[in-house]
């Protein structure tokens, strides 16, 4: 079938982005004006402390919190050393290139991998062993940092000083000492051959590093340079708009939404790109006019009378993404749950019975989800730990098919990704690169009522609970008045069924409790407000005759008989342990003769053989 992207920028303050094959939506993106991405964002920023039990800094660079710098991920040209230090460093990173060093390295943001940086992270890695950061990083230091991964929860954005800028078919790290890397994700070798001779026609700037991306793999030598001019102007840029700026400062915006679309997701076999929105045609027409101007007539600007997304029948689907339950075709269906520790996607046979038996029901059924469960990490862009936990299989042999559907689909996702296999206990684990905050953490918010967890406190606990705060109170504070400020619910609860603890809390200890209703307390929350305190009230004797607690019940009729009936279970235990005893020694007899007869038989044996 045929794709097309569809961009639905008729909002400003959301935009959405989907990959279209037919009628099934392959990718999906969104950004919240709100909650625009910080990843890519270059800043000036400063030093705020150093934290030698980290090995990190903590950078001042304008954001919510500050961000994490760890020592790896600062260049030596920070470093606070003498210059002829700094330069033997250099001079020796670069003196360990080779000619293979195209097939290495680390992975850029659409995992691709940069091959060209192996010797980089060898570098880091010797950098850390010569030295610390409390010896070469001082505060108040100023660096160009750049963010590769967003603030989220309770965490600052993690922060790099080796700086990288994508372009369409090429990424450009200034301040890398490496010249020209292929992706490892282009395979064939004739085309490796052909960029890595268009990489060096380049002829890179000494101190620059290049890498050529998986869109370049069929591009000429032309748009390869013009991309790569690109980038260099646009580096130009950066350096003069931090020439003149004073940490902490934003230096650089990364694109927004519609722009790294039409860099990152579109391809030349699209059947073209429709954008609801005037300012979003506009951006995403001249962005492309700027990176390949042959392909900007295929960008059209949506003009129907009901919504791009409604009109290609998506919207429902999309709607599905912020649904835990995702049902399959066979009658299954997904459960995924997202904690603080990892994604756990559940797979449940649910109505799929038209197998001939159990192992082929589930067989089948794993094989639906593993497909699907791929497609829904690109459109929810789950990250970090995944656990899959699949209907159990008796046939290793289907073990083995379920894993192989799940590797082609995920094939298909751009982030980094490295899985396992099925455990005995039906467990897959998956590792996914984080690129940007998920559907579930970029258009929610966590619910006033429960916090997060997805349950509340019944009436019934919520009110016991509160009883004994207010019991509490009167413990501390003595008798007097409070006003208890709880949930209508929970009032009713306590009005209901417990106005006789309320009145002898008044009786006993000397307090009176005035209950308010205050929906604005989730229901497993209470207020207790002090209004009066009376010092003169003496709580009166309590005591309560266990005598008029007697049933008639005589305990004594039965004493007699449960000493008669011990005595009884002593001699009976005594009878068994002489009767045991009496029998080991029987056996112990038996045994002796035996071992008699026995070597009385093997002596004669061994006369006559020796006879």
């Amino acid at each position: 079938m045929s794709k097309t992207m569809l961009i639905d920028a008729a909002h400003a303050e959301e935009t959405r982005v989907a990959i279209v094959d037919g009628r099934q939506v392959e990718e999906f993106d969104f950004e919240s004006r709100a909650r625009r991405q910080l990843r890519g964002n270059i800043y000036l920023a400063k030093v705020t402390r150093v934290e030698p039990s980290l090995q990190a800094a903590f950078v001042e660079y304008g954001g919510n919190r500050h961000g994490f710098l760890a020592f790896n991920e600062i260049h030596p040209d920070y470093y606070q050393i003498p210059v002829a230090d700094r330069e033997a460093i250099m001079a020796e990173a670069q003196s360990d290139d080779d000619d293979d060093h195209d097939d290495l390295g680390r992975e850029s943001d659409d995992g691709d991998s940069d091959g060209g940086l192996a010797d980089e992270e060898r570098l880091k890695r010797r950098l850390m062993r010569r030295y610390k950061i409390q010896d070469v990083i001082k505060r108040r230091q100023i660096l160009l940092v750049q963010v590769v991964k967003d603030e989220r929860g309770a965490k600052g954005a993690a922060l790099t000083t080796w700086l990288s800028l994508a372009g369409r078919y090429c990424v450009l790290m200034p301040n890398t000492g490496k010249g020209g890397g292929i992706s490892r994700k282009i395979t064939n070798t004739s085309d490796r051959r052909r960029l890595k001779a268009a990489a060096a026609a380049l002829k890179v700037p000494q101190g620059m590093g290049l890498i050529i991306r998986t869109a370049g793999a069929k591009r000429t030598r032309a748009e390869i340079k013009r991309d790569y001019e690109y980038l260099l102007r646009l580096w130009s840029t950066i350096r003069e708009t931090t020439l003149s700026s004073n940490a902490p400062a934003m230096i650089y915006e990364e694109e927004n939404l519609v722009r790294r679309a039409v860099r990152d997701m579109y391809d030349k076999d699209f059947d073209g790109i429709q954008v609801e929105g005037v300012e979003g045609f506009k951006q995403a027409r001249d962005f492309m006019r700027v990176l390949m101007p042959s392909q900007a007539k295929k960008i059209h600007l949506y003009q129907g009378s009901r919504p791009l997304f409604a009109s290609n029948g998506i919207e429902e689907v999309l709607t599905q993404i912020h649904q835990p339950v995702v049902p399959l075709k066979s009658g299954g269906y997904l459960v995924i749950n997202q904690t603080e520790a990892l994604v756990a996607i559940d797979v449940n046979s649910g109505r799929a019975t038209k197998e001939r038996n159990v192992e082929a029901t589930a067989t089948k059924t794993n094989m639906e989800a593993a497909v699907e469960a791929a497609r829904q990490l690109r459109l929810r862009d789950l990250a970090g730990l995944i656990v899959i936990d699949f209907i159990d299989m008796d046939e290793g042999k289907n073990n083995r098919a379920v894993e192989k559907a799940l590797k082609d689909a995920l094939a298909k996702d751009r982030a980094r990704i490295q899985m396992g296999r099925i455990s005995g206990f039906g467990l897959m684990e998956i590792s996914r690169q984080r690129r940007r905050l998920g559907v579930i953490e970029g258009a929610t918010e966590v619910c006033e009522c429960c916090q997060g967890a997805g349950r509340v406190r019944s009436a019934e606990s919520a009110a016991l609970t509160t009883l004994r705060a207010v019991d509490i109170e009167a413990g501390k504070n003595g008798a007097g008045s409070v006003n208890l400020r709880v949930s209508t619910a929970v009032a009713l609860y306590i009005l209901n069924h417990k106005r006789a603890y309320l009145q002898s809390l008044l009786e006993l200890r000397g307090l009176n409790v005035v209950i308010q209703i205050d929906d604005s307390l989730a229901q497993g929350e209470h207020s207790i407000e002090r209004t009066e305190t009376n010092e003169d009230f003496v709580a009166p004797e309590s005591h309560i005759d266990l005598a008029e607690l007697d049933d008639g019940f005589d305990d004594s009729a039965f004493a007699d008989e449960d000493e008669d009936h011990d005595e009884d279970e002593d001699f009976g235990d005594d009878q068994d342990e002489a009767e045991l005893e009496s029998e080991d020694e029987d056996d112990d007899e038996s045994r002796a003769r035996q071992e008699q007869d026995d070597d009385g038989r093997g002596g004669r044996r061994r006369r006559r053989r020796r006879g």
